[in-house]
């Protein structure tokens, strides 16, 4: 006779909940921020541990630790050198509530059980303890090439986008840059001797504003994509603005790349552009080349080109924008004469048809003849 509370034991725990603050570049106040949410939650009766902080000699953060519980690290020897890294097993034997976890991209010393930081918290988790951690937005796997390019340095460590995506609450911590580049200039971020080579590279005031804007945009993504997925917004209803232009084998479609690079711009939009071939016409060897400068000027400009085979180019794009989430589409005017269009509808009207009570709005531009 077996007591039915033999297989209690057998359910698994629920996974933790992870939240990450995250922003653009060191020493906009994650941790801080991080440790100001723990001790409010302490004060509400939460079990909070802290699994591992960085705090980088930055006395501010390491005083807002004080009065939280700490996990002591695990030490590895490396080349006869102690390294000290976060103890999964330990944090996962003490059960607490919850566990904070800082600079989540980190690689662990050789010899650690796992390679990554980011793998040690998805164990935590699967324990069924919630984490919060703290990573900056050029070590996400995906802006990798292009922080490279902004900034002109390439980070190595590295977390999946998946880790960003999967995350059950995000918070950017936003400072704008004159005031990271004042916390740098006192000695809030990093010792006296690396401010001024910081400022020279990647503290730039061009690279913060743009890695400012792709920390906002990121997370309004994530945001956007978890709100669709989970039913909350209205079908068809973007956060992010999106322009797609609409680039055919006439001349003029480059006068409307330009056009929608500008809307884009003003915006803070992102940029696509889209080519629709009928699969029974070959191109000439103009049209190729035209189609050719299209897509690299869409590329110049930041946007993204589409390739697309269809007889419809209407219904394509239609596809296309629902795809794309496009809030804002870009055509030239109609080159068919009047009289087809007793027949069957011009595009621009097809459009219209299509785009209507879709939150997309139609951007009908006059082009050269």
């Amino acid at each position: 006779m077996f007591d039915s509370s033999d297989h209690i034991h057998l359910l698994p725990p629920r996974r933790g909940k992870h939240k990450i603050f995250i922003g653009m570049a060191p020493g906009v106040g994650k941790t801080y921020k991080m440790l100001e949410e723990a001790h409010q939650l302490k004060q509400d009766g939460i079990d909070v541990v802290i699994g591992i902080l960085e705090t980088h000699g930055r006395k501010e953060t390491a005083m807002k630790a004080a009065g939280i519980e700490v996990i002591p690290q695990k030490a590895f020897i490396h080349q006869n050198v102690t390294l000290q890294e976060i103890d999964t097993d330990a944090i996962v034997q003490r059960s607490p509530q919850l566990v904070l976890v800082d600079e989540l991209a980190h690689t662990n010393a050789p010899g650690s059980p796992r390679k990554k930081r980011y793998q040690d918290v998805e164990v935590i988790l699967a324990a069924g303890i919630d984490v919060y951690s703290t990573v900056n937005i050029q070590h996400l796997e995906s802006l990798n090439d292009l922080v490279a390019r902004i900034t002109g340095v390439v980070v190595r460590e590295r977390i999946p986008d998946y880790v960003l995506d999967e995350a059950d609450a995000v918070v950017v911590i936003d400072v704008t840059p004159q005031t990271l580049e004042e916390r740098l200039e006192e000695g809030k971020i990093y010792a006296a001797e690396k401010i001024d080579q910081s400022l020279k590279n990647f503290f730039r005031r061009r690279n913060l504003i743009a890695l400012r804007e792709l920390a906002l945009r990121e997370v309004a993504d994530t945001v956007e994509e978890q709100a669709n997925t989970a039913n909350f917004l209205q079908p068809n209803y973007n956060i992010q603005e999106r322009v797609l232009v609409c680039v055919s084998t006439y001349p003029g479609s480059v006068q409307l790349l330009r056009r929608g690079a500008r809307i884009a711009h003003y915006m803070n939009a992102r940029l696509y552009g889209v080519f629709v071939a009928n699969p029974e016409r070959f191109l000439t060897k103009e049209e190729t080349l035209h189609l050719d400068t299209c897509e690299h000027l869409c590329q110049d400009f930041g946007g993204e080109f589409l390739h697309i085979k269809s007889q419809n180019v209407a219904q394509e794009i239609s596809q296309v924008a629902t795809n794309y989430h496009i809030t804002q589409i870009i055509i030239g005017e109609t080159k068919q004469p009047r009289w087809q269009t007793w027949f069957q509808k011009s595009f621009t009207q097809q459009m219209i048809d299509l785009t209507r009570n879709r939150n997309i709005d139609l951007h009908i531009i006059s082009t050269d003849k």
